[in-house]
């Protein structure tokens, strides 16, 4: 379709308390986060009054019809926060086209709203994953200011040399770029080829790739921390509504940081 088709709204201007643009609106109905929305409206998958539009800055407002599947979007009223542990062999998307369960599937049948994954664990990586519905949060703790600290326990298939161990912590050279670590070491009361590493990079496959750029496999990857919450009395597989001070704290994590700059 092309954009002389589109509704006509001038989507430079900032929003109205009547006016939203769409991929905010999209986000704040609970299908997607709102960098996924970008990707959904770029697509086409998301109409205005009847037509598509791939402008995910249009301004829309109350009158105006979307729609997203042939389905009416309407803002979530209920905003719900969960934490999972999640297992193995699971795919955090929305939907996976070839039918392998992904951690929605697991909220589904006991969480009547609708809401998606904050970020990505791969398919064999376990361990805390947060779930929401709220837009804003989840565009927050996904932004790279946010520096959310992310804590792992790693596996490998054969003993961590202590040089390399001091690698890691200096930073190791990528394809993409320098990958730094807030911290990494032995672990109390295990084998040398186990190793917890704690950073706040959003990068990719960060950690699998750092050791496997030394030669190193993972046969486990367990995510034991995020953003201040941990896995205490959460079974893998098993999920929890966050309580409404841990909602608190994840929504002042932008601000807290802001304030230790300033003391800085």
């Amino acid at each position: 379709m092309s954009k002389s088709d589109q509704p006509k709204r001038p989507s430079s201007i900032p929003d109205t308390p009547e006016e939203v643009r769409l991929n905010k609106y999209v986000a704040s109905c609970g299908i997607a986060s709102r960098r996924a929305a970008d990707e959904l409206i770029r697509a086409g998958k998301v109409w205005v009054n009847g037509k598509a539009v791939s402008e995910p800055g249009l301004r829309i407002g109350p009158k105006d019809r979307v729609t997203y599947q042939g389905k009416l979007l309407k803002p979530e009223s209920n905003l719900v926060y969960l934490l999972m542990n999640k297992p193995k062999d699971t795919i955090t998307t929305a939907s996976d086209e070839k039918g392998r369960l992904t951690v929605l599937d697991l909220v589904r049948k006991k969480v009547k709203e609708r809401v998606y994954p904050v970020g990505r664990l791969d398919r064999m990586t376990t361990g805390l994953l947060l779930l929401t519905n709220d837009g804003d949060l989840a565009r927050m703790l996904s932004h790279p200011s946010s520096e959310v600290r992310k804590i792992y326990h790693v596996v490998l298939d054969k003993p961590l040399d202590p040089e390399e161990l001091l690698r890691i912590k200096k930073g190791i050279l990528l394809e993409d770029g320098r990958a730094e670590v807030d911290g990494i070491s032995y672990i109390d009361g295990a084998g040398p080829n186990e190793a917890g590493i704690t950073l706040h990079s959003g990068k990719n496959r960060i950690v699998r790739r750092i050791f496997e750029h030394l030669g190193y496999k993972i046969i486990k990857l367990d995510r034991v921390a995020y953003a201040g919450l941990n896995k205490k009395d959460l079974p893998r597989g098993h999920f929890r509504h966050l309580s409404p001070r841990e909602v608190t704290l994840l929504k002042n994590f932008g601000n807290r940081k802001k304030n230790k700059q300033v003391k800085g």
